[in-house]
Parts: C-alpha cells; structure tokens; sequence
C-alpha cells in the first residue's frame, strides 16, 4: 500500500467530529507508518511510537470505523523508547497546550517521527514546513512561542534537550554568530512524502 492510498482510507473513515487538520496530521503519520510497515520497514507501532494500548484507543477515536482492520495491521510489537526519544517526548509533553490522549499520542509519534533522516515535516507526512508549525502552535503553544527565530524544528527540539541534559551544542554564543546557522534555519524545501499532497485541497487550519 502506498502512504497516498493508505492517506485515502484513513482520511474516508475519519470520524466527523473530529478537527479536519488534526485528522490530516494523524492521518499522514499513520499513512507512511502503514506503508513503511507493508514493505517491512518496521510495524505500525515502531513507526509511530505508540504502544498497542495507546494506537488502539487512537484508532477507535478517531476511525471507529476501521479500529479493528489497523489494530490487526498494528501487531502487538513492543516499543522500545531510547533515552533520546524520551528525552524529546518529556519537552514535548512539558510544552503541550492540553494533556488529553491527542496530546499525548502526538508527543510519542512526533518523538519517534524525529529519528527519521528527512525534515520533520517530511516525516510526519505533512505537505510542507508551514503545517508543521501549524501544529506546534496548536498543540504545543508554549513551544512554538519559544521558537521565536523559526528554528528548525528537529533541530530545535534537539537543541532543547542538548540544553536540559547540560550538553553544549552550539559552538557560538548566539545563532547569528554561528557557522552552522544555514543548517540550523532558512527554507525546508523538498517533496512531500505522500505525492498526492501538492496538488490537494488546503487542509483547513
């Protein structure tokens, strides 16, 4: 299955009474962990984060009507979560705008989504650089106020947790004096990884 097909079946069992974005973010992450899992790159669960329980209760929230299909594509493999991830999961959660299960899921696919090589974005599924934010200001806006200068977001959160653990990651003082400043900020350009999604319909924000 491709993440576009895979996009498809979930955006057209979404529930109703969820926000269309939110359906749109959770059901791109799902779509490439879906297809990644189909061509044997991992399981749903590893490519997500989440633990059965967790993706269990967020199928059956937000697509009642294909819980049990994703449940049986989901396995019950057990996550295992590295001193990194948790790491950003513990940030993300700090910076969350509320503590229900979307918050709570988001946290764990971002943290996992951010091992992936690509931009974030890119490897939450999402259309371009402009939803991510979207998505940090709508879920983490305490976060999204600190990233006052447009940092990356990867290399935000990274810097974040280099901060908390007493690290030093940058080698200058300030940004505008650092030599790594082009890789840690300025444009995310790059395909989607779900094609379809350039020439969609703007998903409301």
């Amino acid at each position: 299955m491709k993440p576009e097909d895979a996009y498809r079946w979930l955006i057209n069992a979404a529930a109703a009474s969820y926000d269309a974005f939110d359906i749109h973010v959770v059901s791109a992450i799902l779509a490439l962990a879906l297809a990644d899992a189909r061509i044997g790159n991992g399981t749903i669960l590893e490519g997500t984060g989440l633990d059965k329980s967790s993706f269990s209760n967020l199928a059956i929230d937000m697509f009642p009507d294909i819980h049990a299909a994703l449940d049986i594509e989901a396995g019950d493999a057990e996550v295992v979560v590295d001193d990194e991830e948790q790491s950003i999961r513990d940030i993300l959660t700090m910076f969350a705008s509320g503590a229900g299960p979307l918050e709570r899921s988001l946290v764990a696919m971002i943290a996992r989504r951010c091992k992936w090589p690509h931009h974030l974005w890119q490897d939450l599924g999402l259309r371009n650089r402009g939803e991510l934010s979207t998505l940090m200001k709508r879920h983490f806006s305490r976060l999204a106020d600190r990233n006052r200068q447009d940092m990356k977001w990867k290399k935000f959160l990274y810097r974040l947790v280099c901060g908390s653990e007493g690290f030093v990651l940058c080698t200058a003082p300030v940004c505008s004096e650092c030599d790594d400043f082009k890789i840690c900020f300025g444009a995310e350009d790059g395909e989607s990884r779900l094609a379809w999604a350039r020439n969609a319909p703007a998903t409301a924000a």
